[in-house]
């Protein structure tokens, strides 16, 4: 039930640059910004309600809470950033239950990749004592990007 898709598709167009350019941030900086954060999150609600799937914003928003409680134990272990941590509520937001599986599956992907770029000496890393420290907002906007991509957001 699309009410404007001419209007949906650039929602989803600024979304995909706004993610492109933390990911470029997060690459050279180690660092996402808050105010970055709160414009992907308003993207989605303006989404939601342009693209008439204004009744999913319910389930979205407890299923970006639910997985925001579980990964705020992994942040709790310094396993994760602060930056990242929001970055992933927000893109699970977007996302929500339905689209999730797809948005795992290419998070997994992306980090590989990520991690493989930083071993053949392509990409950076910070070493750190608890281990290897990679930006995480590249694989996420590649992944959420990827789901947009593939159909999958607005699905539920």
């Amino acid at each position: 039930m699309t009410t404007h898709p001419q209007a949906s598709l650039w929602i989803l167009v600024v979304t995909s640059g706004t993610l492109v350019w933390v990911a470029l941030t997060d690459f050279r900086e180690f660092r996402i910004r808050n105010e970055l954060v709160l414009v992907l999150a308003g993207l989605y609600f303006v989404y939601a309600f342009v693209a008439g799937r204004w009744m999913s914003i319910p389930w979205n928003v407890g299923f970006a809470l639910l997985m925001l409680a579980g990964m705020t134990y992994v942040y709790s272990l310094q396993k994760m950033g602060g930056g990242d941590l929001k970055l992933l509520a927000v893109a699970f937001l977007w996302t929500g239950p339905w689209a999730v599986l797809p948005f795992a599956v290419l998070l997994v992907i992306c980090t590989t990749l990520h991690y493989a770029a930083v071993r053949l000496g392509w990409a950076i890393a910070e070493r750190t004592p608890l281990g290897l420290r990679i930006p995480l907002a590249p694989a996420v906007a590649g992944a959420l990007i990827g789901t947009f991509a593939l159909g999958f957001v607005g699905s539920g």
